[in-house]
């Protein structure tokens, strides 16, 4: 049994089993549709039901990254498409042409002085030859790659060559080390579900593919 606290904040006198949750007042946020809409499709290999889950999902993750400080004159880019997100760039060090996700590609932009949005119109060929311009005449001279093979080899992340990179199992990690498993009663634990009818959120419910926030 606990006390709860009803909308406005103040104690509202009555004892409560911990199964039947506590008001929620969102007024009080801020509702992030991206952030749902990121969840929703989300497929069920990437929702994880343990912070033990995600964090071996993601080391393997890492442990399958390359990471590679390279030329930037030395980077080639093809057009693979009829989309500037089709692209692939050859990487020296790199056998195979590597694909660039939706993040890289901005990174890739952003590092040569091009606007990705603009650039995510262009037909594919006519992006690859502004990017290859700007890459020819970067004048940092050195980029920092990290590719991933899942399938594919794709292009993670396009940085500066001194740049430090924290992973994602480092994070969960430390998670971990308060939490454990994230599923207990620890200090931290897998978020619950509200109830958008009644207002309640239920930190308790079973953890399962379709409530999970992992």
């Amino acid at each position: 049994m606990k006390m709860i606290t009803d909308a406005n904040g103040t104690d509202n006198g009555q004892q409560q089993t911990a199964s039947s949750g506590f008001r929620v007042d969102i007024s009080r946020g801020e509702r992030v549709g991206r952030v749902s809409s990121e969840w929703f499709s989300r497929p069920d290999d990437e929702r994880y039901l343990s912070l033990t889950e995600l964090y071996d999902a993601v080391r393997a993750r890492a442990d399958r990254a390359t990471a590679r400080t390279v030329e930037s004159r030395a980077v080639k880019v093809e057009a693979s498409g009829d989309n500037a997100e089709r692209l692939s760039l050859i990487v020296p060090g790199q056998d195979q042409p590597v694909a660039p996700t939706h993040w890289s590609f901005g990174q890739l932009c952003s590092l040569v002085g091009a606007p990705a949005t603009y650039m995510r119109q262009l037909p594919a060929p006519l992006a690859g030859i502004n990017l290859q311009h700007g890459l020819l005449s970067h004048r940092a001279e050195l980029v920092k790659t990290l590719e991933a093979e899942d399938g594919r080899i794709e292009l993670r992340a396009v940085t500066g060559p001194d740049y430090g990179r924290i992973w994602d199992h480092e994070l969960v990690a430390a998670v971990m080390r308060i939490a454990g498993n994230g599923t207990g009663d620890t200090m931290w634990k897998v978020p619950g579900v509200l109830d958008w009818t009644t207002m309640r959120h239920n930190p308790f419910v079973d953890i399962t593919k379709e409530t999970t926030t992992l």
